[in-house]
């Protein structure tokens, strides 16, 4: 119990008391999903009732963002800068990891959260696709928790120290209730997919281009899958 405390306080805002020790959560990283639960439940209930799609789709992509603190977002704006910079890899790495955000974060967060909003609209059902793009986020960052080798000291390195490589095979189990959402089986299947593909592609940029992995590029990998799962679904 300790240890999903300790994940949610990392990965949430929500009021949960005294602060747990982190190493709790940092042995058993592979109950990511589980927050991706907790966040996309409270954004589902948020739109449950709300019947104009447009309002029910901002209100959602707003109640997952401001949940978790904005902290994923910054690392796509900071991931997109990296990625937008020209010349060598340091020069790269910089804009990656400087706190100031240029037009590749800026052109990143805007093209990523139209994708996402995009695509909830579309969705037959709003409220259980926030859940699914939410927890196949969370499966994202799980992966790259444990295969994401560290370029820098820092949050991701420390976390990634306790991964072992079987975790996101364990997170992958955590993701099965989804099976239970009103979704048609095509559209699960796409989702995981993507879930599983979209971070082994960031895992492949980020270390041709940065040389590793660190906590911005797993905060990118969650909203970007929560995005592309999101509409693929709707794709099928």
């Amino acid at each position: 119990m300790s240890a999903l405390v300790s994940l949610l306080q990392f990965a949430t805002v929500l009021p949960l008391g005294k602060m747990q020790d982190l190493e709790s959560f940092a042995r058993r990283s592979y109950l990511y999903p589980l927050a991706g639960y907790v966040i996309g439940i409270i954004g589902a209930i948020a739109v449950f009732f709300i019947a104009n799609r447009m309002v029910a789709a901002a209100v959602a992509i707003a109640v997952v963002i401001l949940l978790s603190g904005a902290h994923h977002l910054d690392g796509l704006l900071d991931f997109g800068d990296g990625l937008m910079a020209h010349g060598e890899r340091e020069k790269r790495v910089h804009a990656l990891t400087d706190r100031q955000v240029g037009a590749g974060g800026i052109a990143a967060g805007l093209v990523v959260t139209l994708l996402l909003f995009a695509g909830l609209q579309a969705s037959q059902s709003i409220w259980s696709a926030i859940i699914i793009g939410e927890v196949c986020a969370k499966f994202s960052m799980a992966l790259l928790t444990a295969y994401g080798a560290p370029f820098k000291e820092g949050m991701h390195s420390y976390l990634h120290q306790f991964a072992r490589p079987y975790f996101p095979f364990v997170s992958l189990l955590l993701c099965l209730p989804l099976i239970l959402l009103p979704v048609k089986t095509a559209g699960l299947a796409i989702a995981a997919i993507v879930m599983c593909l979209c971070p082994l592609v960031l895992l492949y940029i980020a270390k041709k281009l940065f040389g590793g992995v660190n906590g911005d590029v797993v905060g990118a990998s969650n909203e970007i899958t929560r995005a592309l799962v999101i509409v693929a679904m709707v794709l099928v």
